[in-house]
């Protein structure tokens, strides 16, 4: 029974010896590491001075109905290039034109009575009370008038300014309450880049720095100044934005894409 057990001792002792003889092995020979087999890549070093930078159209905005209707068609399509002042939208205006010319028909009856009123105060037949409230029945006959005109003008969108139409939010013969989006209007003027820089660099930066930009979507470079820096630093992150513009025109480049803004680190 000794001999037994003293042969498994010496048996654990010889796997003991094999594997601490292993380690070692493969610590002293070149080219080994132990746990080269971890898949986890190794890290890579990141540019101190490399910061995400979005491109944005200047201006831009969501164009939303100023009454609620139908909408009656659309004179645009997705990515359509449009000028100033072109037709985007068209409501269903019957309603409203209904109300204008009641508003037309009340505004020439108090007309014509104000007429009246003011032809009998000459011959001493009404009062200076009468004929002030049929003056003010005039003055509420035309801002009706006003009033009516403003929201048959509702009925029309028209571009603020010229661009691109970026995305259309409704369709012909659907409705919508006023204030819902209609379609986002996106400026096709220069771009303006957009991004957050440590609070730290405020020291070195100034209205006119340059750096440079590596937008992902093209993989080219391209040379950009700041344009403007913001009033307030966020404590939170240390950090505050700037805005800038490219110093020379790109007509490759569309809003919404994205890179790195480099900017020459001082010593």
């Amino acid at each position: 029974m000794s001999n037994a057990s003293s042969r498994f001792s010496f048996r654990l002792s010889g796997l003991a010896g094999l594997a601490s003889l292993a380690v070692v092995s493969a610590a002293l020979l070149p080219g080994v590491a132990v746990g080269a087999n971890d898949p986890s890549p190794p890290s890579r070093a990141v540019d101190p001075g490399a910061i995400r930078v979005l491109l944005s159209a200047d201006p831009e905005t969501t164009m939303a109905a100023t009454m609620s209707g139908t909408v009656q068609s659309l004179g645009v399509t997705l990515g359509q290039t449009i000028a100033k002042g072109r037709p985007l939208v068209q409501m269903d205006c019957a309603e409203p034109r209904a109300r204008l010319g009641m508003a037309d028909a009340e505004l020439a009856g108090a007309r014509e009575t104000l007429t009246a009123k003011s032809a009998l105060r000459k011959l001493d037949a009404v009062g200076d009370m009468e004929l002030n409230l049929a003056k003010s029945a005039a003055d509420r006959a035309s801002a009706a008038v006003a009033l009516a005109r403003t929201q048959v003008a509702y009925c029309t969108v028209a571009a603020p300014f010229s661009g691109r139409v970026a995305r259309v939010y409704v369709r012909p013969h659907e409705s919508v309450n006023a204030g819902a989006p209609l379609l986002d209007l996106v400026s096709d003027g220069p771009l303006k880049l957009r991004l957050n820089v440590p609070s730290r660099m405020l020291r070195d930066l100034r209205i006119g720095s340059q750096f440079n930009v590596n937008v992902t979507e093209t993989g080219k470079s391209y040379t950009a100044k700041v344009s403007a820096i913001n009033a307030r630093v966020d404590a939170v992150a240390q950090s505050i934005e700037i805005e800038g513009r490219l110093t020379a025109p790109a007509s490759e480049l569309l809003p919404g894409m994205s890179g790195v803004a480099q900017f020459q680190q001082t010593k």
